[in-house]
């Protein structure tokens, strides 16, 4: 089997767990769950499948049932922790606790620097800036940035965005992008910062709007939506941020760094209704709905 600190699934571990044992000796889902004090023979089948949860409280005991003991334990709970967790902010803490543990045993958490890269808003935008600033500073860095930051916010993003590959720096001192453009990893804490870096520009977006109409874009559509609809929607977005990017990308110089939201989400629970309304724009010129 892999080290457990290489699994970011609880699940995953357990199956493979068993199914190592199984293929070196009689080992059954029975003798597994008596082992870890279940009187349900295949109540740790159906964690595996997805048809039962682990406890927090019973998670020492299938650790130790499967011989985990110091940090392989905690790094085990801690999975399940993560798994359960009914807030972000619990899941925050059990992700960064269980990439802390296998940091202090020198292993590299899959997802670990992509966590990091979308919990804060400075990095996305330095390392847009950055590169098209060559001889800067990191205070002059910092003074470019809206809303401003200081220079040691700066020297530490940068920092973190060269240790991640995500910039590189040249033997003048300048900054490079490794990449034009970043895209989520499928991995499984990415979304839950990514949903930080999220409010954190919602809120950016709100303060935006004391800006004049000549520095800034902001229309709304109120939409009657079938699912069906909701769908293409959704498709035809992911085209725009394609084109978007692509647009985005063909220049190599930038003059101002933007940020770019597009929201769709429900404002009413489900219809059961075949009724549809038409759209309502937030500008001068509002339509009906019927």
């Amino acid at each position: 089997m892999k080290e457990i600190v290489e699994y970011t699934d609880y699940r995953k571990y357990i199956q493979d767990y068993y199914d190592e044992r199984k293929r070196c000796s009689a080992f059954s889902w029975q003798e597994f769950a008596r082992n870890a004090g279940f009187s349900s023979a295949v109540f740790l089948k159906y964690v595996c499948e997805g048809k039962k949860n682990l406890s927090i409280g019973s998670a020492g005991s299938v650790a130790n049932a499967m011989g985990l003991a110091g940090y392989e334990q905690a790094y085990f709970v801690l999975m399940v922790s993560y798994a359960h967790a009914k807030s972000d902010k619990a899941k925050r803490a059990a992700f960064e606790e269980r990439c802390a543990l296998a940091k202090a045993h020198k292993v590299h958490v899959l997802g670990d620097e992509e966590f990091d890269y979308f919990k804060s808003w400075k990095n996305s935008v330095i390392r847009e800036l950055a590169p098209h600033m060559p001889g800067a500073k990191p205070l002059e860095i910092a003074k470019a940035c809206k809303p401003k930051i200081t220079a040691a916010e700066v020297s530490e993003t940068l920092d973190f965005l060269v240790k991640a590959k995500l910039l590189k720096k040249d033997r003048n001192g300048n900054y490079h992008q490794t990449d034009k453009a970043i895209k989520m990893a499928p991995v499984e804490a990415v979304p839950l910062a990514a949903r930080d870096l999220q409010r954190q520009m919602g809120e950016f977006a709100i303060q935006s709007l004391n800006l004049p109409l000549s520095e800034r874009v902001m229309s709304g559509y109120t939409l009657g939506l079938t699912s069906r609809a909701f769908e293409r929607i959704k498709k035809e977005t992911e085209d725009y941020y394609r084109r978007v990017v692509a647009i985005a990308t063909e220049d190599d110089e930038t003059e101002q760094v933007y940020r770019l939201n597009v929201q769709l989400f429900p404002m009413s629970e489900r219809l059961g209704t075949g009724k549809k309304c038409v759209s309502s724009k937030e500008d001068k010129n509002e339509k009906g709905c019927v």
